[in-house]
């Protein structure tokens, strides 16, 4: 089993900046990526940045060039940098992991999913 827990969420200003970070435990080497989705009041869940095992990184048109996913295998972390940060960016974020071998960017593939932080940006 793999369980995800995401932390960093908060109360930012436009144009500020926060750094959500998404720790795995359990068998995380089964992960072969790994996701940040968000969903906003009446809206769908959509990708916001994935990466997978081998270091590549996917991103939503809507944040590219304003959020860097990274990761620190030996601490086993998952970071969302998010800069420039928009009142439209408010939503809860979710961690996500999936462990087959389908498209990192395909939310269906994302089988295990963490409890998810909310980002609210003030105007």
């Amino acid at each position: 089993q793999v369980q995800l827990v995401e932390s960093g969420g908060g109360n930012v200003q436009a144009g500020g900046s926060l750094r959500l970070s998404c720790a795995a435990s359990g068998s995380t080497n089964l992960i072969t990526a790994t996701g940040w989705y968000r969903q906003a009041p009446g809206k769908q869940r959509e990708l916001v940045a994935a990466i997978n095992r081998s270091g590549t990184t996917s991103y939503a048109d809507s944040v590219r060039g304003r959020s860097t996913i990274s990761r620190d295998n030996g601490k086993k972390l998952v970071y969302l940098q998010m800069n420039s940060l928009k009142p439209e960016d408010t939503a809860v974020y979710y961690c996500a992991a999936k462990r087959g071998y389908g498209s990192a960017t395909r939310i269906s593939e994302y089988d295990v999913w963490g409890q998810g932080t909310q980002v609210t940006v003030s105007s």
